[in-house]
C-alpha cells in the first residue's frame, strides 16, 4: 500500500474549497504542519508552536531531483513501469521529532537550518506536491525514506547542529522523498509498488503509507534462548552455528564447549555466542594470521603476520609509513603549499616547499555485517576519508 494510491487516494490527494495555497512563503508567523495533520497556527498561541511531546513536525523543500535527473527517472519509469506516466515531480519532507514544545524564535531558527539560503522559497509549512493537479492527468504521490528502526548518519549530524544552535528540543531528524506521478489514466496498485521498489532500497529504507506521527516502532525484539551445552554439549553448539551463521570450526566448537561445560559451568545464551563469534573472528582478532603456526607437529619460527611484514624490514626502500597505522605511505617529493603566516588567525598566505610523501594503501574499513552493517558501513566510509587524510606518523 502507497500513501494516496490505496484505499486513502482521495482523501490524502482530495482538495477543498478552503485548502491553502500550495506554496508556502516564507511567513513572519509560520504554521507548522504536525503529524496527524493537525494544523496549528502561532497566531493562536502565540510563541509556541503547539505539539504534544515526541510529535513529528513535518517542513518541505522543492525540489528533491533537479530536472534533468527527474526527466531520466520518468524515462526509466515510463521503460519498467508503464507508459502511464507523463511526469514526475518530487519534493524532500523533513520528519522532525520534538521532545518539548518549540518556540516561535527556535522555529525560525530551524526553518533557517533547513532551507537554501539563495532559495528560502522552497521551503515551506506544507507540502509543495499535495494540491497539485493537472487537467485529464491523474496525481498519485509516493513517499519513501528510511526504517524507522534505526536511526541514520545524517539524522544524528543534523540533531547535533541543531544542539550547538540551541534547538534541544529536536531529538531526531529524518529525510523521506515525496514523488507526485501524473499519469494519463488511474495506475494499478502492483504497478504503483513497482515503482516504489525502484526509488528506494528496501534494505535501508521502506514505503511511507501516512505521514509520521512518532518514530517509535512495533518492532519486538526477539527473546533472548539459552543454548543447552550443559545439557547436550557440543551437539548443540553444532546447531546453532548453523542456524546463525557464526563459521565456528572444529577447533572453536570444541574449546567454547569446555568453557561453557568446564570453566563457567552453565549454559549460553544466542547472544552471548553472537557476540563471541563476532568479537573472536579472525577480523577483530587476528588470531590465525598472528597465532602459532603447526606444521607436520613442528612449531614455526615465524607468525603469517610477521612473515608479511619481514619483507618490509628486509627492503624498505622508499617507505615512509608501513604495518605502523591503517595505511601506508612512500616518500614524495617537494611541494609548493600555499600557509598561513600565522596559523590559527586572520593572516595573508605565503608560499611554502613542504616534502609532502605519497598515500600508498588504505584499510578497507570493513565491518562485521551481523551487527551493524548500516553504521559498520558509515564507519568505513569516515574510515577512509580518515586514512587517505590523516594517516598516523612513523612510530
Amino acid at each position: 500500500m502507497l500513501w494516496g494510491t490505496l484505499r486513502n487516494r482521495n482523501w490524502v490527494l482530495g482538495s477543498s474549497p478552503g485548502a491553502l495555497p500550495l506554496r508556502c512563503q516564507a511567513q513572519e508567523n509560520p504554521k507548522a504542519v504536525v503529524s496527524g495533520g493537525v494544523s496549528s497556527s502561532v497566531e493562536e498561541q502565540p510563541g509556541l508552536v503547539e505539539k504534544s511531546a515526541s510529535e513529528v513536525v513535518h517542513l518541505y523543500r522543492v525540489p528533491f531531483m533537479q530536472d534533468s535527473a527527474a526527466a531520466e527517472l520518468l524515462k526509466e519509469a515510463q521503460v519498467k513501469i508503464s507508459n502511464q506516466i507523463v511526469e514526475i515531480q518530487t519534493e524532500q519532507c523533513y520528519n522532525i521529532g520534538l521532545g518539548s514544545q518549540l518556540s516561535s524564535e527556535k522555529f525560525s531558527v530551524l526553518k533557517w537550518l533547513l532551507q537554501e539560503t539563495f532559495e528560502p522559497e522552497n521551503l515551506g509549512t506544507e507540502s509543495f506536491l499535495q494540491k497539485k493537479r493537472k487537467q485529464g492527468l491523474v496525481p498519485v504521490i509516493v513517499e519513501v525514506g528510511p526504517r524507522l528502526s534505526f536511526t541514520t548518519a545524517w539524522s544524528t549530524n543534523a540533531v547535533a547542529i541543531c544542539q550547538a544552535c540551541g534547538l534541544t528540543e529536536v531529538s531526531r531528524l529524518e529525510r523521506s522523498r515525496r514523488y507526485l506521478l501524473f499519469t494519463t489514466s488511474e495506475l494499478q496498485d502492483h504497478l504503483i509498488n513497482e515503482f516504489a521498489s525502484m526509488v528506494h532500497d528496501r534494505m535501508t529504507e521502506c514505503v511511507y503509507t501516512q505521514m509520521l506521527t512518532s518514530f517509535e516502532t512495533s518492532v519486538v525484539p526477539e527473546e533472548i534462548r539459552y543454548i543447552p551445552v550443559m545439557e547436550r554439549g557440543r551437539k548443540a553448539l553444532e546447531e546453532i552455528n548453523l542456524e546463525m551463521g557464526f563459521a565456528f570450526d572444529d577447533q572453536d566448537l570444541e574449546y567454547y564447549t569446555k568453557l561453557f561445560r568446564e570453566d563457567i559451568k552453565r549454559n549460553p545464551t544466542n547472544v552471548e555466542l553472537f557476540d563471541i563469534a563476532q568479537s573472536n573472528s579472525e577480523h577483530s582478532r587476528h588470531w590465525f594470521f598472528t597465532g602459532k603456526i603447526f606444521i607436520d607437529g613442528q612449531l614455526m619460527s615465524r607468525t603469517l603476520m610477521q612473515i608479511v611484514k619481514s619483507t618490509l624490514q628486509a627492503n624498505p626502500n622508499n617507505s615512509v609509513i608501513g604495518f605502523k597505522d591503517n595505511s601506508s605511505a612512500i616518500r614524495g617529493f617537494p611541494v609548493k603549499q600555499l600557509r598561513p603566516v600565522q596559523p590559527g588567525s586572520a593572516c595573508p598566505l605565503d608560499v611554502a616547499v613542504h616534502e609532502l610523501d605519497i598515500l600508498f594503501t588504505a584499510e578497507t574499513h570493513n565491518f562485521p555485517c551481523a551487527v551493524a552493517p548500516y553504521p559498520g558501513a558509515e564507519t568505513g566510509a569516515g574510515g577512509r576519508i580518515r586514512d587517505t587524510h590523516a594517516t598516523g606518523r612513523k612510530l
